[in-house]
């Protein structure tokens, strides 16, 4: 999975990089450049292994930011940023179907297209989740 979504990340990665530089790299040293060189920089706290194991992670067991975090040793802002950043990439990617090794589910409409062409019996999980909320009266509510 990391071999085929790490091109799609870097394709991502570099436009953004570009808006935040404000131009392109920096070709040599120039007088009054302000525009870093490859490489230069802070180094990324979290590789994209990482970051995808993290959004894994808290995609599939429901955790908070604070636990990758305290794994990786790096700040919840960290660890939420990665998941950010990397958690299109998989809805992008879709889901495989087992016995078919080409076909993937990228939308709810390709899944449920796909369930009615087998018979397949689709359950869905409707459990509820305890969100925290303002209290009454006060603002947010």
């Amino acid at each position: 999975m990391l071999e085929q979504l790490a091109p799609q990340w870097e394709a991502a990665r570099e436009p953004a990089l570009h808006e935040r530089r404000g131009g392109d790299r920096r070709r040599g040293p120039a007088a009054g450049c302000r525009r870093r060189a490859a490489g230069a920089g802070p180094k990324p706290r979290l590789v994209l292994t990482d970051r995808l194991l993290a959004t894994l992670v808290h995609l599939r067991l429901g955790l908070s930011h604070a636990a990758p975090a305290e794994l990786y040793g790096v700040d919840r802002s960290t660890v939420f940023g990665a998941i950010g950043e990397v958690r299109p990439l998989p809805a992008a990617y879709g889901f495989a179907i087992p016995d078919r090794p080409g076909v993937r589910l990228c939308t709810l409409e390709d899944l449920f297209a796909y369930v009615d062409a087998e018979g397949v019996e689709l359950r869905i999980d409707g459990t509820e989740v305890q969100v925290r909320r303002p209290r009454a009266g006060r603002p947010g509510r």
